[in-house]
């Protein structure tokens, strides 16, 4: 049954994409076309640009961006962008040189696509636009040597046994119930063991969706929709065009989602004074800190992530996506109805998706919530990254627990970099943020869950102030 329902996802997926591919649609990368604007000489090396001119090309309709001091007109390709139209424009009008070698593990194979879109270069006598020059130029020599000690390369087995353990115990849990039967014991065991089985799954879609394991990028696509799909009954899509923000643009209001709380929460010190000010009361924010704690761990995946897949995979018509998803289900129903039936099965997965939740806020949390969150402050990428994010303290425990994030800071400047090397790249990160007063904070696990709960509190104490006093 297992392995005839992967037929048919791959028979589906093959069909759908050939459709897609003869409409002339889909998220391909070629057919960007060259879009200049009206008599300008659409990339000439002899058309040069300012600073002043490029930036004002941040617009819906009108974007332009910078990589490697090359002006690029993305305005109609950021529709047909692999990453989300959403990532790509959140650096129109911007140097993206940083985030374009960040999140591509193949730039000579890119900068083919780029090449049509190309109107010009930077002049001469214009400066990089680097606030921080540096504190670029040293970042800069700090990837070219990870990149030489050969830490992007990936170990195969590590992530052969990290999947292998995932497959064993989905394997026990059916195990115990076809052994000792579906008791109350037998059946929190069985959920207990699905949960670890889940979030483990969802590391490793994780290192799968950002580009890290194999060299080829189609293969890291074609087994991430196999982990986020078959194993996990999510999509791929929707994954990569929400994380791939929350990576360019971390903790920033209107561009990272994973900082927009529906007003549920209000983060950092910015925002509660500004809801404050405008004396806006959604909710009770000064006990957020403490409803946190019933809207927040328990309701993210099993409520607020399932209706946002859905939604997203038919809103979009992600048909291929969708029979990834649909094949977990197939797959789930078929080993656990015999043993609870139909009800009782779906009573089984919504309390493991409700324990894999705490398991997902706590850890992606600690990294973020506790550290600065505000608007968008044209940051260079080393500062950017490490005023948002945190590390906390290396053990076995840690980086199973985790899925190495743990080394949020070293995921976050090196995306595609597998996660068994973070430890590697770590004493050189920490030395580059030394030698420039860039705080490289590291903390312990209970520490950690601590400070989401601290930060909370101390928003909501900001707003109520600002609620009743300005």
């Amino acid at each position: 049954m297992y392995a005839t329902i992967l037929v048919c996802v791959y028979l589906v997926t093959k069909v759908l994409l050939g459709k897609r591919k003869a409409g002339g649609g889909g998220a391909d990368m070629g057919g960007g076309g060259q879009q200049t604007e009206p008599g300008s000489s659409g990339g000439r090396n002899g058309v040069l640009y300012t600073w002043e001119e490029v930036q004002k090309h941040c617009h819906k309709m009108d974007k332009w961006l910078v990589i490697n001091r090359k002006v690029y007109n993305i305005t109609e390709w950021a529709k047909r962008h692999p990453g989300g139209m959403r990532v790509i424009s959140h650096y129109a009008g911007e140097d993206a040189t940083d985030a374009f070698h960040a999140f591509h593990p193949e730039p000579e194979f890119v900068r083919k696509f780029l090449k049509p879109l190309l109107i010009g270069e930077l002049a001469p006598s214009e400066p990089n636009l680097d606030r921080q020059k540096n504190v670029m130029q040293d970042f800069r020599a700090l990837r070219e040597q990870v990149e030489k000690a050969d830490l992007f390369r990936s170990d195969p087995l590590f992530f052969c046994l990290y999947l292998g353990h995932i497959l064993l115990l989905e394997a026990l849990s059916l195990f115990l119930l076809w052994n000792w039967g579906t008791g109350w014991t037998q059946t929190l065991l069985c959920a207990v063991i699905l949960t670890t089985a889940q979030s483990q799954a969802g590391w490793l879609q994780h290192d799968f969706g950002h580009l890290s394991v194999f060299k080829k990028s189609r293969w890291n696509h074609l087994v991430h929709k196999f982990v986020i799909g078959h194993l996990k009954g999510a999509s791929a899509n929707w994954w990569n065009h929400r994380h791939f923000q929350h990576h360019a643009k971390p903790n920033i209001f209107s561009k990272d989602p994973d900082v927009n709380m529906l007003h549920a929460l209000v983060l950092g010190k910015t925002q509660p004074v500004e809801y404050g000010i405008k004396k806006l009361k959604y909710l009770p924010y000064n006990h957020q800190h403490q409803y946190f704690f019933l809207i927040g761990p328990p309701l993210l995946i099993p409520v607020y992530f399932s209706i946002q897949i859905m939604h997203t995979m038919f809103s979009r018509r992600d048909w291929v996506d969708l029979a990834w998803a649909l094949s977990y289900y197939l797959r789930y129903f078929y080993c656990y109805v015999p043993y609870y039936g139909f009800l009782g099965s779906i009573a089984l997965v919504t309390f493991v998706r409700f324990m894999e939740s705490h398991w997902f806020v706590w850890v992606t949390q600690m990294n973020h919530i506790p550290m600065d969150i505000d608007h968008e402050k044209h940051q260079d990428w080393l500062t950017m990254q490490l005023v948002a994010t945190c590390n906390i303290e290396q053990s076995f425990f840690n980086d199973w627990f985790s899925g190495h994030l743990n080394f949020q800071i070293e995921h976050h400047l090196f995306p595609t970099m597998p996660r068994h090397n973070y430890w590697r790249a770590a004493p050189m990160v920490r030395a580059v943020c030394e030698k420039h007063g860039i705080p490289y904070q590291v903390k312990s696990l209970w520490r950690g869950f601590a400070d989401i709960v601290s930060s909370l509190k101390e928003s909501g104490d900001l707003w109520l102030d600002a609620y009743l006093h300005k």
